[in-house]
C-alpha cells in the first residue's frame, strides 16, 4: 500500500473512535500519511522499532511511545550502553512519554518522561540501572517489575530527563513448557497496547506484558496461545 491509495474517507474512518494507533516501522510512507492524521486527531501513537529504516525518524518524531528491539536504541542513538542510549531517545523524540527496550528471555528496561521537573539532585543513569538490577530477584518464575523513584536522570554529554527507570523481567518457562517463541515480541507489544488503554501502570504494565509473551511461548504459532482477556492468571497482573 502507497500513500495514494489511501482516500481521506476511508483514513478518517479507520481513525474513528481509535483510542491508539500502532506502526511496526514498515511502510514508512504510508504510516506517516496517517499518523499525520492520527496527530490533528489527538489520537496517541506507539511505534515498534524493530531496527533503524528509511523514512522511520519521520515516523518517531510523532511517537508518544517506543518499544525497540534489544539492539534498536544503540543502533539508532550511537550511544555506549542502552541506558545511556534510551536517555538520547527521550531526548531527542520530545513528544515520547516512555521507550521500552526488551530483551527477550532477560526481560525489559523502561525509561518514562515524567513532567514538571523539581530542582531535584542529578543521577547517573547507569549507575540507578545497576542498582535496580541489584533489587531484582532472579528466583521468582513470574514476570516482576522494580522501579526508581522520579529523578532528574542524567548521563555525561547527553542531556538530562526527570523521569523513572523500570527494569522487567520475563517469566521463566519450564523447558517442557517452551513450544515457539514465534510472535511473541508482538504479544508484548499488544499487551502494552492494551494496558495503555486501560490505564494500566507502568508496575502492572510490565509483568502483564511478560505474561502474555510467555503464554504465547507456550503454542505453536504466533496466535494460538495468546490469552484472552478474562484469563485468570491475568487477574493479578491488572487489578
Amino acid at each position: 500500500m502507497v500513500p495514494e491509495d489511501i482516500s481521506q474517507s476511508s483514513l478518517l474512518s479507520a481513525l474513528d473512535g481509535a483510542r491508539i494507533v500502532y506502526f511496526d516501522g514498515r511502510f514508512t510512507e504510508t504510516a506517516l500519511v496517517i499518523a499525520q492524521e492520527a496527530v490533528r486527531k489527538n489520537i496517541p501513537i506507539l511505534i515498534d522499532a524493530e531496527r533503524p529504516r528509511e523514512g522511520l525518524d519521520d515516523l518517531l518524531k510523532l511517537a508518544h511511545y517506543v518499544v525497540c528491539s534489544a539492539k534498536f536504541p544503540q543502533a539508532w542513538s550511537g550511544e555506549s550502553s542502552v541506558p545511556k542510549a534510551l536517555l538520547s531517545i527521550i531526548l531527542r523524540l520530545p513528544n515520547v512519554k516512555f521507550v521500552i527496550a526488551t530483551f527477550g528471555e532477560d526481560g525489559c528496561i523502561m525509561l518514562e518522561r515524567s513532567v514538571n521537573a523539581p530542582q531535584t539532585k542529578e543521577v547517573d543513569i547507569e549507575s540507578l540501572l545497576e542498582s535496580l538490577e541489584m533489587r531484582k530477584d532472579d528466583s521468582l518464575a513470574m514476570p516482576t517489575c522494580v522501579s526508581s523513584p522520579e529523578l532528574n536522570l542524567r548521563a555525561e554529554g547527553i542531556g538530562t530527563v526527570y523521569g523513572r527507570l523500570y527494569i522487567g523481567t520475563a517469566e521463566k518457562i519450564p523447558p517442557r513448557e517452551l513450544v515457539d517463541t514465534t510472535g511473541a515480541g508482538d504479544a508484548f507489544i499488544g499487551a502494552v497496547l492494551y494496558a495503555i488503554c486501560a490505564d494500566v501502570s507502568p508496575e502492572k504494565m510490565l509483568p502483564f506484558a511478560a505474561h502474555v509473551a510467555a503464554a504465547k511461548c507456550r503454542a505453536v504459532g504466533a496466535r494460538s496461545g495468546l490469552p484472552y482477556r478474562t484469563d485468570p492468571h491475568l487477574a493479578s497482573f491488572l487489578l
